[in-house]
């Protein structure tokens, strides 16, 4: 069987300090063996890798977490060390948009034909696309992933501009495990208040519509806002 274990190229290299080294540890030599690499891109200098990578460790912790990771190792081949950033990510979309934002170009870190499920149609993949180029508009509040039948993952975005007319966003990724196949939406929301009605009534099973999002409007995932009151998670598995 194909080994989908990421190899991190690390063979003669030692962190920069201590500290970064107890925190690869922590973050991602720690579960390296339940990682399952889905995308990697490595500069012709070998001074830098880009990793999107499946944590299927996570769904121990706490439930609906997110489960994918996105990596970008720095090194230093003159000194034999390295740095790393990381990021835990809801959607491929938006690991794929953390890496582009830090120097990886977008073509070399697609997923593979047959890597994880298929977008079900073009609406799916204009939107991923957006996602993937867009990663300093919105930021993220909250996600869930459930990943028992049916297997969906529900994002909750916040627009940095303040000024926005639909600063909240929500992003619903379906699969659908027959075809192996996904879509994925996008809803807009005024206010904190509307956007969590909706994830309320989301995850009670009323199955709310997702109100239109402007094809305009660009939306991903960077950090940085103040945290707002905790948004409602999704139900225990």
């Amino acid at each position: 069987m194909p080994n989908y274990e990421p190899d991190f190229r690390l063979d003669g290299y030692e962190a920069v300090n201590d500290r970064v080294a107890d925190q690869f540890w922590m973050h991602i030599g720690i579960e390296q063996s339940d990682m399952t690499l889905l995308a990697e891109h490595h500069s012709d200098d070998a001074e830098h890798s880009f990793y999107v990578m499946h944590n299927r460790a996570v769904t121990w912790g706490i439930p609906g977490e997110p489960q994918l990771v996105a990596l970008h190792l720095k090194r230093d081949p003159a000194a034999r060390t390295f740095q790393f950033d990381h990021a835990q990510l809801p959607l491929p979309s938006m690991a794929q948009s953390w890496l582009i934002a830090r120097g990886c170009p977008e073509e070399r870190i697609l997923l593979p034909d047959g890597m994880g499920t298929a977008p079900a149609n073009d609406a799916t993949r204009a939107l991923e696309k957006r996602l993937r180029s867009d990663g300093d508009h919105f930021a993220l509040l909250t996600s869930y992933t459930y990943d028992d039948e049916p297997i969906q993952t529900t994002v909750m975005l916040r627009a940095i501009d303040e000024k926005a007319a639909l600063p909240f966003r929500v992003l619903l990724e379906e699969v659908d495990t027959t075809a192996w196949t996904h879509t994925l939406r996008e809803g807009a929301f005024p206010t904190f208040d509307a956007v969590t009605q909706w994830w309320e009534a989301h995850w009670r099973g009323d199955k709310p519509q997702l109100p239109t999002a402007s094809p305009a409007t660009r939306a991903a995932a960077v950090p940085g806002l103040p945290a707002l009151p905790a948004p409602p998670r999704g139900p225990s598995r």
